[in-house]
């Protein structure tokens, strides 16, 4: 058996692993406290072994390329020496994986329909379109803000502490102006931001990163980056919603 194969089954037994808690949760509580029987146990049985291979896949694909090609134009960006188009990477790469992200799109459309209905904006299409593509570009611009104020910190050795407890006074300031309707979408944007296609691209950034420049620790300084993708959403989504 090849590397590859290798791999791919150590993939496998690990999803195996990390779903069979979920699993066990399910099943006990269907049968001890729901004590119902079990419906279209065949779907059911397929549906489980989707979700398996499909997180297997997921992360045997993060593994053989995303968190590779991450590195590599991070690294090849610290040898090349230009913080300008470092810079320019680091934001095109938080917008760019933002935009895509599942999970904002998701959120933008149903907070867009609520909207609606509430009555804040006009219950017709264009106007739920346009109200979830602004909150999703304003959700990407600030993650792109928040990659390349993380690529900064790595560069000149910023303390994140201090610059996470500043961000957060942000958030408790604007929570107390912005209209009651934003602020649980805002704090919620910061969650949805960071997920499936995100966090691996910037994770493999910062650590590429760090490891490329010397006096740099990847422990230390290549993580935390996506703390900054967490916490720039709330503040721009917020701001957005007083603007709006």
């Amino acid at each position: 058996m090849n590397k590859s194969l290798l791999a791919f089954a150590h993939s496998l037994m690990g999803s195996v692993r990390d779903l069979l808690p979920i699993f066990l949760v399910i099943g006990f509580f269907q049968i001890f406290v729901l004590q119902q029987p079990l419906e279209n146990i065949s779907s059911l049985v397929s549906g489980i072994v989707f979700v398996i291979l499909g997180l297997t896949f997921f992360i045997y694909g993060l593994e053989m390329g995303l968190f590779p090609i991450g590195e590599s134009m991070a690294n090849a960006f610290a040898r090349k020496g230009s913080a300008f188009w470092l810079l320019i990477f680091a934001f095109s790469l938080g917008f760019g994986t933002t935009v895509a992200e599942p999970a904002l799109i998701a959120i933008a459309d149903e907070a867009a329909r609520v909207a609606a209905q509430a009555g804040h904006i006009k219950n017709m299409q264009e106007s739920m379109a346009s109200y979830a593509i602004g909150l999703r570009f304003t959700v990407a611009l600030s993650v792109g803000v928040a990659i390349v104020i993380g690529v900064m910190r790595i560069l000149m050795n910023w303390p994140i502490h201090i610059m996470i407890m500043i961000g957060y006074m942000m958030v408790i300031v604007l929570t107390s102006f912005a209209p009651d309707e934003i602020i649980g979408i805002a704090y919620d944007s910061g969650g949805v931001t960071t997920s499936t296609i995100t966090v691996p691209l910037v994770t493999a950034l910062g650590v590429g990163l760090a490891s490329s420049i010397s006096g740099r620790n990847p422990m230390l300084d290549g993580f935390g980056l996506i703390a900054f993708a967490s916490l720039l959403p709330i503040i721009f989504v917020l701001g957005y919603g007083m603007i709006i």
